[in-house]
């Protein structure tokens, strides 16, 4: 027999292999990653030293935590607006609590339960009222983030005596590492796999492909949408909190445009806009990706006003490809 015919169209195995791997939207981001910082530290040599990387870890931690929280969102077919101004609420209502003499960690759990609340009222107000996610949180980003100049009476509030243990959260290090972004990776090796293998999140994306679909297989979709909501509130939340670890102020202007960078992230990382697909990995790499680029505008000396620019620019490609490779399988 013609060994040819063994091997069709002479096949290289190992070139399939590579076509397998770079199909998927992780390895493509992976790629573009590892370029980037080829080229800019051939630029700028410092972008490599140890102060920079660190700092670009610190600095993505929480718009990380957040950008997980909208992935989730995403995959389910909703969307969510006010990650960013959930997260200076979390950050105001913790600092203002300590301010007035209640112990640290009771204010964290009081901030987490207000995270809960929000995430429940969102979930509600989609599965039940039936009203659309986007009104839903439009309305929520600016409920929270008139909540937080209320409460702030739209100035800093400065934090002082701190409890060291809470300080580590966002100024401390394990082995080198920035605790800030231990906990984002923790969270997210847990978040990735929970995607992954575990039955609830199989559901999420059961609702997101079709959810007449799922209701008719006996899905509860309302008791879905209404967990996928408060879990997107609680990261939010948590993003404040380790903020005001981290500045040691509480502030009204946290999260400007976090939404922006968190629905860049994602979709870059290959989460669709329609629904059903998406993944924990690809938002990491995503939001690695911007901050790696962010970062590199300033080491070039590039405008910090072209950071926005460069993200809406981003933003803007992703979705683009987003819907065109949809519009190609339909």
């Amino acid at each position: 027999m013609d060994e040819k015919a063994t091997k069709p169209n002479g096949a290289n195995p190992a070139l399939e292999l590579l076509k397998k791997l770079f199909a998927r939207r992780e390895a493509s981001v992976f790629l573009i990653i590892v370029l980037t910082f080829v080229i800019v530290s051939a630029i700028e040599p410092k972008f490599l030293l140890w102060s920079n990387l660190r700092a670009i870890a610190i600095g993505l931690s929480t718009d990380g935590l957040m950008a997980i929280g909208l992935t989730v969102v995403l995959v389910l077919g909703g969307i969510e607006l006010s990650v960013g101004s959930v997260s200076a609420l979390a950050c105001v209502i913790t600092g203002g609590l300590f301010l007035q003499g209640v112990n640290i960690w009771v204010a964290v759990l009081v901030t987490l339960l207000s995270g809960l609340l929000i995430g429940l009222f969102n979930g509600l107000m989609v599965s039940k009222v039936k009203l659309p996610p986007f009104i839903v949180t439009l309305g929520m980003m600016s409920l929270a983030r008139g909540g937080a100049y209320i409460f702030t009476k739209g100035s800093p509030l400065s934090m002082g005596g701190l409890p060291g243990p809470f300080k580590f959260l966002g100024t401390g290090s394990i082995l080198e590492v920035p605790t800030l972004f231990v906990i984002f990776i923790a969270i997210s090796i847990a978040a990735d796999l929970l995607m992954k293998n575990s039955n609830a999140f199989r559901k999420v994306f059961y609702v997101g492909s079709n959810e007449k679909a799922a209701r008719l297989s006996g899905i509860n979709v309302d008791r879905v949408k209404i967990g996928v909501y408060i879990l997107c509130a609680l990261l939010s939340t948590l993003a404040g909190i380790l903020s005001l670890a981290r500045f040691n102020v509480a502030t009204p202007q946290l999260g400007l445009s976090a939404e922006t960078r968190a629905i860049s992230a994602a979709v870059i990382g290959g989460t669709s806009m329609s629904g059903g697909v998406g993944s924990v990995l690809g938002a990491v790499l995503g939001v690695i990706l911007l901050n790696i680029i962010n970062s590199s505008l300033v080491m070039l000396n590039v405008s910090v006003y072209w950071q926005d620019f460069v993200t809406g620019a981003i933003l803007v490609f992703a979705v683009t490809l987003d819907y065109l490779s949809h519009r190609k399988k339909a």
